[in-house]
């Protein structure tokens, strides 16, 4: 299994990306978002990859952060989602917009990737429920944050564990929280008031 592959970027499509390493050239399949993202042509760059086997052909998808991958593998267990859907969803949604979506019930979040409908939106979110976590999900995006966990962002954190302990399910609680028009000068209090009223909505 190749797990990442380290070298030049020789050419970047909307889908797909060459890499030189060691003087071979690797056709590489990525998201749209990793594309927009790839450093110049000539420039050395770490991509994580995963290698698909099937009887006529192989093939590698490739991501520049290794969550998108770890991601990625999920979705390839969810029925239906082969190599090429998961990469459009990846290609629409980072891994933390995915795992908010999912967590939420966001079903139109996820049915705005190329060929994926409200079912198979409705499915992906049945099956990947379970394997990830609000904790998770915060933790992850605040790793992404420079370093530095904003106050507004620990705010909306507390206020989510906050309404599940009132009882609330993970997804009623991020749904209200995420309805919130968060400003810099609101407190977990003020943003939990607000959070009770979206609740029912």
């Amino acid at each position: 299994m190749i797990t990442f592959l380290r070298g030049d970027v020789v050419s970047v499509s909307e889908n797909r990306l060459v890499l030189e390493v060691n003087q071979v050239g690797y056709q590489i399949f990525i998201s749209g978002r990793d594309a927009a993202d790839m450093p110049p042509i000539g420039e050395s760059v770490v991509i994580h990859t995963y290698l698909s086997v099937r009887e006529d052909a192989m093939q590698l998808f490739g991501f520049l952060s290794e969550d998108d991958l770890e991601v990625y593998k999920l979705l390839l267990n969810v029925n239906g989602i082969g190599p090429k859907a998961g990469l459009g969803i990846l290609s629409v949604l980072s891994a933390d917009d995915l795992r908010f979506a999912v967590l939420s019930d966001d079903v139109k979040t996820i049915a705005k990737a190329p060929g994926i409908g409200t079912k198979t939106a409705q499915k992906l979110i049945l099956e990947l429920k379970d394997k990830l976590s609000l904790e998770e999900a915060f933790e992850k995006k605040l790793e992404k944050a420079v370093g530095v966990q904003s106050e507004s962002e620990d705010n909306r954190n507390q206020a989510v564990q906050a309404l599940v302990a009132l009882g609330y399910t993970s997804s009623e609680a991020l749904r209200a929280v995420k309805k919130v028009a968060v400003t810099e000068n609101m407190d977990t209090e003020a943003i939990l008031k607000q959070s009770l009223k979206m609740v029912s909505l």
